[in-house]
């Protein structure tokens, strides 16, 4: 396959000419001489999940972390809501112009990580509740009906007044998807959710995103759980050496697979 920018364009639950909420165009990302992203454009409409697939190292939690501006890229187009970021220098170099900028579109785009990050000096309920509070400067009121409303809603609304310690797994990454939530942000990003829990364990959160994806929030997600991707997905790309290798629908990627690549990929793993 040769180094050239693919598309991947999800069929959005909303108005064709709707903007979308996240677009990527033409992106590379380097590490010094080794370019992990290769000129990818990816395009999440208002309401679509699209999940990103692909084996290890083929740059799909790099490529979330630069959406979310947690790493910096080194060419090409970041747009939230139509919106381009705005770059100074070139190259290795390049970085975001605007602070005010990073930080009002990473307060629209709510992270979830594989290891939940949760602070474990606070309660659950503190810690959902400390970015509205010390970034949004919102009503405490208002936040903690806010992040207890978000407890109940992930199924652990029992659990407000524990620490983290004292949860398991599971249950520290549906709080992690609860502190998410309480920021209200346009989209969320999941980057491998479930990777670091045992299969039971994995189960009570692929149920949460499953919900959260039928009321049609907007996500992306990078994630090993195929049958998981192919539930939840309006799109799934996936990404082999920093490049889109395939793209499609569910039935297309999982029933109609094209790419010998992928295939090989689809039977080491479980669907």
């Amino acid at each position: 396959m040769t180094e050239t920018t693919t598309k991947a364009t999800p069929a959005s639950k909303t108005a064709p000419d709707a903007t979308p909420v996240l677009e990527m165009r033409g992106l590379h990302k380097s590490y010094g001489d080794l370019e992990v992203i290769k000129g990818v454009d990816i395009t999440a409409p208002r309401g679509a999940v699209v999940s990103l697939i692909g084996s290890s190292g083929s740059g799909k939690s790099t490529l979330l972390r630069c959406c979310n501006l947690l790493e910096d890229s080194q060419q090409g187009e970041i747009l939230f809501k139509g919106e381009p970021i705005k770059w100074v220098g070139s190259g290795l170099s390049r970085r975001p112009a605007d602070a005010k900028q990073v930080l009002r579109i990473r307060t629209n785009l709510s992270m979830v990580f594989q290891q939940f990050n949760l602070w474990s000096h606070m309660t659950i309920l503190q810690n959902v509740m400390e970015a509205p509070l010390t970034v949004l400067k919102r009503d405490r009121a208002e936040v903690e009906a806010s992040a207890r409303k978000y407890l109940d809603k992930v199924g652990i609304g029992d659990k407000c007044d524990v620490y983290p310690a004292q949860l398991s797994g599971g249950q520290q990454q549906r709080a992690a998807i609860a502190r998410a939530l309480c920021m209200e942000p346009e989209a969320l990003l999941f980057d491998e959710p479930t990777s670091a829990l045992d299969p039971e364990l994995e189960q009570e959160v692929v149920k949460v995103i499953k919900d959260l994806a039928a009321e049609g929030r907007t996500m992306m997600i990078v994630t090993h759980d195929m049958k998981m991707a192919e539930d939840v997905s309006d799109h799934v790309v996936f990404l082999h050496q920093g490049l889109i290798e395939e793209q499609g629908t569910p039935a297309e990627v999982f029933g109609n697979t094209k790419s010998e690549r992928l295939k090989a990929f689809l039977s080491s793993t479980k669907r």
